[in-house]
């Protein structure tokens, strides 16, 4: 069975590519993004698969 970690990461708006570019060099897979607490931020949820 795979095991997932996950983590929330703030993005801002004008390098979220850049941002989201990194957290999948090492592993990471977006899963959503959603608004953040003020317009020019917004929250990706990312989940890597568990190594053992």
């Amino acid at each position: 069975m795979k095991r997932y970690e996950y983590a929330t990461v703030p993005l801002l708006v004008h390098a979220t590519k850049q941002i989201l570019d990194n957290w999948g060099e090492d592993g990471w897979d977006l899963v959503t993004v959603i608004p953040g607490p003020n317009p020019e931020q917004l929250v990706a949820y990312m989940k890597r698969e568990k190594g053992e």
